[in-house]
């Protein structure tokens, strides 16, 4: 899913979220002739009656309001914040990227494809009512819901952004239809300060919301070994219907935003992970998504292309040389030197879960925190 417009999404020159991380991430996929291995499209924005799916219409009315005038956004909406400034165009340009995670969903269920792409979107953190944490509209959860209109009755959604997922589980907190699984930074050291192991969901969602709080400084063997002590399970017990990812490049040890130390290389091993996941439990339903990232030139678009090659079952060598002409078009944007390889130089391995755990660890004790507050609500051993 791609329009060249989705670079309109544009908090500003000073803002981390620079909108140049879109344009060399689809350069590079580009680049890689990878645009020829997929059925490259596009999708309408999202209109009032889908966004009311997840958002109030008194909050998609102030962000219309504040993106016709940016000086009359009302901060009580989150609009015109130092995280959300507010700029022109910013529904429009909010309701493209939403209208491509939904553009994904729809044909995913449809049977059109597979397997589908945004990495324009993932924007997790916004609230029913509020903008938060760059996100203006929240495509994950409106490509969920519009799943579930559709008639879906399990959906997974895996998270794997160094920050929380918290918008999406805010929209499904007391919906058992949906699954949501977070792996993040540890709520103690990163925005937004939630996502304790304790969010398990309420009511008829109780035990469908998931939480594993990594300590900061975690790389590649502890992060892999969180993913697959909880993700793999979770998804083998409630078998979904369809696999919504979100892949969050912020967990790199370059991001400058946060404290994790994940390489690209466990990145695509991740998604290599959520792609044969899909494929085991969800019929090969699988919408990729992007999210944060804020090494824009170094990570997110070989981490983002990486993703687009493994869903179009094309991957990308992680030994390939970076082509020239994309070097070319990062210098040219952004006066940097990009990355010459597709790869960090690593070979990510990880201890499994069922060969033990060791309770004075600091990433087991993360681990098992999660298991023991969510499995048994799910009927599964901690």
């Amino acid at each position: 899913m791609w329009d060249d417009a989705v670079t309109g999404y544009d908090f500003g020159d000073t803002h981390p979220m620079d909108p140049v991380r879109l344009a060399l991430t689809m350069g590079l996929v580009r680049a890689f002739g990878l645009d020829t291995a997929v059925d490259l499209r596009s999708a309408k924005p999202v209109g009032d009656s889908t966004l009311r799916l997840v958002h109030r219409q008194d909050y998609v009315a102030a962000v219309r309001a504040a993106s016709a005038d940016p000086r009359s956004a009302d901060q009580s909406y989150g609009l015109g914040t130092v995280d959300d400034p507010a700029f022109a165009g910013m529904h429009e340009a909010s309701a493209l990227i939403a209208g491509l995670s939904v553009g994904a969903a729809e044909a995913v269920w449809r049977g059109e494809t597979e397997h589908a792409v945004n990495f324009t979107g993932g924007l997790h953190h916004a609230m029913p009512g509020s903008a938060a944490g760059f996100c203006v509209y929240n495509d994950p959860a409106l490509a969920i819901a519009r799943l579930l209109e559709l008639g879906a009755e399990r959906v997974a959604y895996v998270d794997v952004d160094v920050h929380h997922g918290d918008g999406v589980q805010a929209a499904f907190w007391e919906d058992p239809r949906v699954l949501t699984i977070s792996l993040h930074e540890h709520p103690r050291t990163l925005f937004p300060q939630t996502g304790w192991p304790e969010e398990t969901g309420s009511g008829a969602g109780e035990g469908a919301a998931v939480n594993v709080a990594l300590p900061a400084g975690t790389g590649d063997a502890g992060w892999l070994r969180a993913f697959h002590a909880v993700v793999p399970e979770l998804l083998a017990d409630f078998r979904p219907q369809v696999l919504v990812t979100q892949h969050g490049a912020d967990t790199h040890f370059e991001d400058p935003l946060a404290h994790l130390a994940v390489s690209l290389d466990a990145q695509r091993s991740v998604m290599e992970s959520c792609h044969e996941l899909a494929h085991r439990y969800a019929d090969g339903r699988w919408v990729a998504l992007g999210g944060g990232g804020y090494a824009v030139v170094d990570v997110v678009p070989r981490s983002w292309t990486h993703l687009v090659g493994i869903a179009a079952h094309a991957p990308v060598d992680p030994e390939s040389v970076v082509p020239p002409s994309w070097r070319d078009l990062v210098y040219a944007r952004t006066r940097q030197l990009g990355p010459g390889r597709m790869t960090d130089g690593r070979t990510p391995a990880w201890q499994a879960w069922e060969d033990g755990y060791d309770p004075a660890d600091r990433l087991d004790q993360a681990v098992l925190a999660s298991r023991k507050a969510a499995f048994p609500l799910r009927g599964l051993l901690t």
